[in-house]
């Protein structure tokens, strides 16, 4: 039976596309968090590759696991590469990179799976894809199989601010419009507490408040049963995540930001641009692990 070992930054976002992975493949893993001792150790790393010189002289101490139960090892993100490498060539598996690994060589990845809009080189050994590997499955939070709209806030970062009137704006047309449908909304870490505060002017028939309950994620029932989500343009992994894995029509609430040609609005054409859920599994049929 196959096994992957997935390096792991400790990053949710990157781990949960290396599970995805993993689960699109239908292979069984374990996970390896890994971290350099020194943030200039990861410059060092950029220069030994260049070189062909592998160690793993340059991470703190890590979980040793038999490696030779593994066939291939898969990681994302910047922190990961490196180790992913040393790994694969000390003990002869097959190295798997998710996103694109600048600054490293690519020629000895096995595969790389990267995205559309980093413009990928077209090499035998990558796969570019139109969004990040994802993989949901619902929980069975919501019960109710009635029509119904899903609403995913995300809040302020470097780009964006999450105006008030504006959310207001939007959620009146909502209500307006899809008279009949059931209304689901969740927020995020980052929603703030003027936005929460708004939500509460409404009758939602289902609403979770992250800061009241972060232990609980409603998104995959969003994606199971919703005709339409509305997903603020923040808010990357769910916008992936929402287009990769359902056929439902996808409205980006546009916020306010300084910048207008960004990784977000990019990330956003793409998703405006592909109208049904992606097939991972075609796309990544001929990886042979």
């Amino acid at each position: 039976m196959k096994r992957i070992l997935i390096i792991s930054d400790g990053k949710p976002g990157h781990l949960n596309q290396s599970i995805a992975f993993c689960k699109i493949k239908n292979i069984s893993y374990d996970i390896l968090e890994v971290k350099f001792k020194l943030k200039i150790f990861k410059l060092s790393s950029y220069i030994l590759d260049k070189f062909e010189r592998y160690s793993d002289e340059l991470f703190k101490d890590y979980k040793k696991y038999n490696y030779e139960f593994y066939d291939a090892v898969v990681s994302t993100g910047s922190s990961t590469y490196y180790f992913n490498k040393f790994i694969s060539k000390t003990h002869n598996l097959k190295s798997i990179a998710l996103m694109l690994p600048k600054s490293y060589r690519y020629d000895d990845f096995d595969y790389i799976i990267a995205q559309k809009h980093d413009n990928p080189p077209q090499l035998e050994n990558i796969i570019a894809v139109p969004l990040n590997l994802s993989y949901t499955t619902s929980k069975n939070i919501i019960k109710s199989k009635e029509k119904s709209i899903g609403i995913i806030l995300g809040g302020d970062n470097g780009t964006f601010k999450m105006d008030v009137e504006n959310i207001k704006n939007v959620l009146n047309l909502i209500f307006k419009n899809y008279d009949g449908y059931l209304k689901y909304i969740t927020t995020s870490r980052r929603t703030s507490k003027q936005i929460e505060d708004l939500l509460s002017e409404y009758e939602f028939d289902y609403k979770l408040i992250y800061s009241e309950t972060p232990t609980i994620n409603p998104i995959p029932d969003f994606i199971k049963l919703c005709s339409e989500l509305f997903i603020t343009i923040d808010s990357t992994s769910m916008l992936s995540e929402a287009r990769a894995n359902s056929n439902a029509d996808i409205s980006i609430i546009e916020l306010r930001s300084k910048k207008h040609h960004t990784k977000f609005h990019d990330l956003a054409h793409t998703v405006n641009s592909t109208k049904e859920k992606v097939d991972f599994s075609t796309l990544l049929k001929n990886i042979e692990i």
